[in-house]
């Protein structure tokens, strides 16, 4: 049986999800039946709206994507839609007969359907913008899982499937790059945090002996191991000024001053 905090994180995926298939906007009776559903108290149904808000998630109406954007960002924007409008915009009546044509295979077709939905793929980026990731980034993965998906356009039976298709995929590419930088970025806060403490446990050492000290001396004296400290003397790139790294000395019977 799930606990109530397991409920509420999973009813909150699905809440997530469904906004993502409105175009990333929820009304405010699906929030608030949301609300009732798990009996959410006032200080939780704020950081629902925070949440909502974190996520681009608009309620009512589409959140204002361009304030998440930094300047640099805009400017990007700005050049690379100005490239997009040098390609044919298709109707809906061609876009559909590039969808047929892309699921029986016509390369021309699939690459044609591609362009079409180039512009599709820079809305969808606004959507996860502010999210850690440069936007031209989020852009370049949304166009390598456009051209994937129009390579998997004959798998589907309704040529009305493909715009949904290719738009899941888009999202889907998104989403995974923005959570491996996230990952990647909190290995590297915790790599960064132990080079910071060493580098403070060197200084405190070299403020008793008044000289540098040697890895094994600060092994002793802090009972951190000698592969940590050399990595992070080759991670600080030679920042960490207070360690002699030039050999692990023999300190036996050698006494550290207290």
């Amino acid at each position: 049986m799930m606990s109530g905090e397991e409920q509420f994180l999973k009813k909150l995926e699905e809440l997530k999800n469904t906004a993502r298939l409105q175009g990333h906007v929820l009304s405010e009776e699906q929030v608030q039946d949301f609300v009732k559903e798990l009996a959410l108290s006032p200080e939780k149904e704020q950081l629902l709206y925070d949440y909502f808000r974190q996520n681009h998630i608009g309620i009512g109406e589409k959140a204002d994507e361009e304030e998440y954007l930094s300047d640099d960002e805009k400017s990007y924007l700005e050049l690379y839609l100005e490239e997009l409008k040098t390609l044919p915009v298709p109707s809906d009546g061609e876009r559909r007969a590039l969808s047929m044509a892309a699921m029986a295979g016509e390369a021309d077709a699939k690459k044609r359907l591609v362009e079409a939905f180039l512009p599709e793929v820079v809305e969808i980026s606004k959507l996860y913008a502010g999210q850690g990731v440069y936007l031209e980034d989020l852009i370049g993965e949304g166009n390598v899982a456009l051209a994937l998906g129009a390579e998997m356009a004959g798998a589907l039976e309704n040529p009305d499937e493909v715009p949904g298709m290719l738009a899941k995929m888009v999202m889907d590419a998104m989403e995974e790059y923005i959570g491996e930088n996230l990952d990647e970025k909190k290995v590297n806060q915790k790599v960064l945090s132990r080079v910071q403490k060493i580098a403070e446990q060197a200084k405190a050492l070299y403020g008793e002996l008044r000289r540098k000290v040697t890895v094994e001396e600060l092994m002793q004296e802090s009972g951190i191991s000698e592969k940590e400290i050399r990595d992070a003397i080759r991670i600080s790139a030679g920042g960490i000024e207070e360690i002699d790294d030039s050999g692990v000395q023999g300190m036996q019977g050698h006494s550290i001053p207290q």
